[in-house]
Order: C-alpha cells, then sequence, then structure tokens
C-alpha cells in the first residue's frame, strides 16, 4: 500500500498538458506514411493485397490529422513553448518533420486522388523549403556547439531530397525542374551534415542515451537519395545502386548501437521508423529492377522487420499517451 501511494502522489504532481507535446512525434506519421508506401510497393513485387497498404496509409492520414491538431492547439494556447522549441539547437531540426509528413501523405493518398496529391505535395514543397531555408539560415549564425551536432541535423536537409522522393511523378510542367533544385539542396546539405556529425561521432562524446535511436537517421541520406534520384530520373544505375548498398552498410553498423537494451522508450524511438521504412522502399524497389533472389529475399526481410518495428512503436506510445508520459512535463 505505501508503494502504490508513493506512486501515485509521484504520478498525479506530474504536470500533464498538450504544451508538453513533442514536435518529434510527427515522425511517427513518417514512419507510418512509409511503411504503407513499403507495403504498396510490396503489392506490385510480390502480388499483396493493396487493401494493406491502404489500411495503413488512412491510418498515417489519420494520425497526420490528430497531431496537426493537437501541435496547432499547442501553438494556439501556448505559443512560447513552440518558439522555445523551434529555437532550441536540437528540438528545432525536428519541425522537419512536419514537412516530410505532408509529402508523404500525398503519396498515400495518391492512388485515391491524383489531384488532392498534387495539392497536398505543393503545400508541403513549400513548406519544406521554407523550413529547410530557415533551419539552414540560423545554423550559418555561426558558434555552434559540438554537441549540437546530432544526427537530428539531418532532418531539415533530408526534407528537400523528400519532395523528389514524392514529386518524381507528379505531371505538372513545373515539377521536374523543383525536383531537381530540391534534389540539389538535400544532396548538398546532406554531404555537409554528414562529415560533420560522423566528426563528432567519431571524435568526441556518444550521444546522450536519449538521443542513441535517432541514429539511424545518418544512413537517412543515402536511401532517400536512393529513392530522389531514381524517382526524379526514373532510372536505376551504378550511382544509385551505390547510394542503397552503403546506407545498408550503415543500417548494419548503426542498428545493433540502436536497438539494446537500456533505452528507455520514448517519443524520440520514432526517429528510427522513417530511416528503416526508406530503406525498405529502396530495398523493394531495387530488387524488382536486379531480380536477384539474395535482394529480393533481403527486401521481404527489412519489410517484415519495418513492420514489427512500427507496431511495437505504436503501441507502446499509446502505452505512455494513456499513462501521461508522453505529455508530461520534461
Amino acid at each position: 500500500m505505501p508503494k502504490q501511494s508513493s506512486y501515485a502522489s509521484y504520478t498525479f504532481s506530474r504536470s500533464i498538458s498538450i504544451r508538453n507535446l513533442p514536435v518529434s512525434v510527427f515522425a511517427s506519421v513518417m514512419g507510418i506514411a512509409g511503411l504503407s508506401i513499403a507495403w504498396h510497393q510490396a503489392s506490385v513485387m510480390y502480388g499483396v493485397s493493396p487493401w494493406v497498404a491502404q489500411t495503413v496509409g488512412a491510418v498515417a492520414v489519420a494520425i497526420f490529422g490528430l497531431l496537426t491538431t493537437a501541435y496547432g492547439l499547442k501553438a494556439l494556447l501556448h505559443p512560447e513553448a513552440v518558439i522555445s522549441e523551434y529555437q532550441h539547437p536540437i528540438a528545432g531540426n525536428f519541425f522537419g518533420t512536419i514537412a516530410i509528413s505532408v509529402l508523404l501523405v500525398s503519396a498515400v493518398v495518391a492512388p485515391q486522388s491524383q489531384q488532392l496529391a498534387e495539392l497536398i505535395w505543393t503545400v508541403g514543397t513549400v513548406i519544406t523549403f521554407g523550413i529547410g531555408y530557415a533551419i539552414a539560415s540560423r545554423l550559418l549564425r555561426g558558434n555552434m556547439e559540438i554537441k549540437h551536432v546530432v544526427p537530428a541535423c539531418f532532418i531539415p536537409g533530408v526534407a528537400t531530397l523528400d519532395i523528389a522522393v514524392t514529386g518524381g511523378s507528379m505531371p505538372m510542367a513545373w515539377a521536374h525542374e523543383v525536383n531537381l533544385l530540391a534534389m540539389a539542396v538535400g544532396s548538398v546539405l546532406a554531404l555537409l551534415f554528414f562529415v560533420l556529425i560522423m566528426s563528432r561521432l567519431i571524435q568526441h562524446e556518444p550521444l546522450p542515451l536519449g538521443l542513441t535511436p535517432s541514429l539511424l537517421i545518418v544512413m537517412a541520406p543515402f536511401e532517400v537519395g536512393f529513392l530522389a534520384y531514381t524517382n526524379t530520373l526514373q532510372q536505376i544505375d551504378t550511382f544509385s545502386a551505390l547510394l542503397f548498398y552503403f546506407g545498408l552498410f550503415l543500417f548494419l553498423i548503426l542498428a545493433p548501437k540502436v536497438f539494446r537494451k537500456g533505452i528507455p522508450f520514448s517519443a524520440a524511438w520514432w526517429a528510427v521508423s522513417f530511416p528503416m521504412a526508406a530503406l525498405t522502399i529502396a530495398a523493394l524497389k531495387y530488387a524488382m529492377f536486379v531480380q536477384a533472389w539474395p535482394i529480393e529475399a533481403l527486401a521481404l526481410l527489412l519489410l517484415i522487420m519495418l513492420s514489427v518495428t512500427i507496431m511495437v512503436l505504436f503501441i507502446k506510445t499509446l502505452v505512455i499517451l494513456v499513462n501521461g508520459e508522453l505529455l508530461a512535463e520534461r
């Protein structure tokens, strides 16, 4: 009985408010939408029923709507909290997850309505360039501390690559030029931050435990770059294959460092979802091109791993939402 009383006292003493909703939770939309796109690719490759992709896509769109409403409410009621989060040298990078979510939602709804997809993609493109420009401008002010050079710094740059990932089939006359611009900006920013982040990881102290799941973001530019390149040029060549294989190599190195005991669960774990989704989609696309059984087996294995990971993350997130931890004061 005393333990129960103590626990209850601790629980109710915590401040639970929409003010504490982290912007990084939009990474859940990225992961679930990525899973939908992966299953859509699998339906083409393996003949799987498209209802799986459609169902997962509907969940992604619903969660995006809920989170947009919730974070909009936070901005309305607690604008100072949103400003503080944006100005934070690490958390501010996660505003790029909003932009990427919009772009991925456009890809999810495309099979049902191409016109709606075009509208959402156009809005997402404007938001993505805006956030990328703002974050890049902030970084160029200088005096960035090495402890703030983390894998999350990739997010605004990778966001611009996602314009080309989701816009490769857009029919507007100007879309191709926008995709090329997005690839140019995203590629150079990704290269810049890859050097900085790898230098920090090699030469300085390890990431804080809470940021460890974000390590998988390091591989994202290569797989997203593969998808952006192949979707824009509508071909798979040696250069794109090199991007795919190096991203796979990084995943094999980083996954054991991330998926290990001792790292408490939080919304930050959703950082693993989209890099894994990008790798899975790239593997499925590359497997269809090379038609070699080892790559096909790898793609299937990655699809299973991604599906299980998203399911676990979803359930664990519901648990911390119900017990109040997600919205608890930090």
